[in-house]
């Protein structure tokens, strides 16, 4: 019992790690003009998150096209704005995270005749991975070694607490598959009852009926 509860936080410890360095990745992906393209981030609360964008030029050393516009706008999970830009080429975002939930990044490609394919290059930071270390050494002036044990700290403690917050997440899910099984359970001993009635009701009706032609 104790190997396999040791197992198990192995794995939530493993679990964390890949969320937590995953949101340090940046991608590229191409969008067609007139189109939306959204890209969704959970985010947990009390955590900075940053993101940078910006549009591909197609022709190194000369300018973008006119056509390459895009609309960059950030929401909550509750529909709330945190970034917005319109008809922009490139910008970013910084923002501490009050609720949390699936963050959306949505952008849209400007109309243009003819249609036109441009690719954008999207870098979306959470957590450990949003702080500038370079900046915090800067401003410190400390060696290399205490910046990595800074870093090892935070990543620390970011695993610590996507831990409670999986935890947290699991008691959810565990409070509404208990509402949703008491719900199923009242709803087949209604059917069940209902079905009983309606059996009594046929039962009863069929002997009235042999009774009225005198079979029984």
């Amino acid at each position: 019992m104790k190997i396999q509860i040791q197992r198990k936080g192995f794995l939530l410890l493993l679990i964390s790690v890949f969320l937590l360095w995953s949101r340090a990745e940046s991608i590229r992906f191409d969008l067609e003009s007139g189109h939306t393209k959204c890209i969704s981030e959970d985010i947990k609360s009390n955590s900075m998150t940053v993101g940078k964008y910006h549009i591909a030029n197609p022709n190194e050393g000369h300018p973008l096209p006119d056509s390459h516009k895009i609309t960059v706008r950030v929401t909550s999970a509750h529909g709330n704005s945190y970034h917005l830009s319109d008809h922009v080429t490139e910008g970013h975002f910084a923002f501490q995270v009050v609720e949390a939930g699936d963050y959306m990044a949505c952008f849209f490609a400007d109309d243009s005749t003819p249609s036109t394919t441009m690719s954008v290059d999207f870098d979306w930071k959470s957590g450990v991975a949003a702080k500038e270390w370079t900046s915090v050494a800067k401003k410190g002036s400390v060696e290399l070694m205490e910046i990595e044990l800074k870093k090892m700290l935070d990543t620390v403690q970011s695993i610590h607490d996507e831990m409670y917050y999986l935890r947290e997440r699991e008691e959810e899910m565990q409070v509404l598959n208990k509402d949703t099984n008491n719900k199923m359970f009242w709803f087949s001993f209604l059917s069940i009852l209902v079905c009983l009635s309606v059996s009594g009701i046929q039962l009863w009706h069929l002997k009235s009926f042999f009774e009225k032609k005198k079979l029984i």
